[in-house]
């Protein structure tokens, strides 16, 4: 009975969560706005979905090393981002983002998943990345996140490879004298192909979670994570998780005969135990 009345609540709450997912990505009307600079014309952040990272393009890691980007993806699914740690905000938010979306989630860093920061500004060095890392670790203080968060630097040919993969397009503000770009972060299965994008600053940690889950083929999660997983989808559109309708019918109506079978059961053998015939004293 509790099973029953488990799984039925997980996909009334999957389906009510839905038409908040649904009604949170109604589109705002647009107003008339003066037209962007020119420079926001090159910039952008399109989703590649499924497009492989070039693990073998040669990026250096904190210490000065350098070595190939697939020395960072092992067997853990990856949070991958892309910033320059001189940016004066939009970056800052991304890598706050990431601390407080992850600090939400049970996973460990370095255990269950890896995570990887990429500047895309070449002039910037390691010396600079081991300081970014410091004050960053600082802030997460989660167990492994030491050994589990990288910050990485690269030449332009390497930069210009993996951004390009990952649909992330930047460009020098000559007049602001900075970078502009978008935000958000992705996830990336093991193997380096990118499976999920996260657009903005602040991150779900139901979507994060889900998208770890099904990065890493499930082998990490839980029972109740791989029931989520039937209940919603990635949506690319929306860049998050919506309620897969048709598969939350189906469970519901599973658990709907399962309840109707226990009662009819349950009914049956009290009938039976009622007419069960009396012993007739001698």
């Amino acid at each position: 009975m509790n099973a029953r009345i488990f799984i039925g609540a997980i996909c009334a709450w999957a389906a009510t969560s839905g038409v908040y997912a649904a009604t949170r990505s109604t589109p705002i009307e647009q107003k008339n706005e003066p037209p962007p600079p020119a420079v926001l014309k090159r910039t952008g952040f399109d989703q590649n979905l499924g497009a492989q990272l070039p693990l073998d393009v040669n990026v250096r890691d904190e210490e000065g090393r350098v070595v190939p980007l697939g020395t960072f993806f092992k067997d853990r699914p990856v949070v991958f981002s892309l910033v320059y740690y001189n940016c004066p905000m939009l970056c800052t938010l991304v890598l706050n983002g990431i601390v407080d979306v992850l600090k939400q989630i049970a996973f460990e860093p370095g255990r269950d998943y890896d995570i990887v920061t990429l500047s895309f500004n070449h002039e910037e060095t390691h010396l600079l990345a081991a300081q970014k890392k410091a004050n960053y670790l600082e802030m997460f203080s989660k167990p492994g996140a030491a050994a589990g968060w990288h910050f990485l630097t690269a030449d332009e040919p390497a930069i210009a490879a993996i951004a390009d993969t990952a649909g992330f397009k930047f460009a020098w503000d000559e007049k602001a004298q900075e970078f502009a770009h978008g935000s958000g972060i992705m996830i990336a299965t093991p193997d380096g192909k990118l499976s999920h994008y996260f657009y903005g600053v602040m991150y779900s940690p139901r979507d994060v979670r889900l998208a770890l889950v099904e990065a890493s083929s499930g082998k990490i999660g839980n029972p109740v994570d791989q029931l989520m997983l039937l209940c919603y989808h990635y949506n690319p559109t929306m860049g998050g998780y919506s309620a897969a309708v048709m598969n939350v019918v189906r469970l519901g109506c599973f658990a709907t005969i399962i309840a109707v079978g226990g009662f009819i059961a349950l009914s049956w053998n009290r009938e039976r135990k009622a007419i069960a015939p009396q012993s007739i004293p001698a």
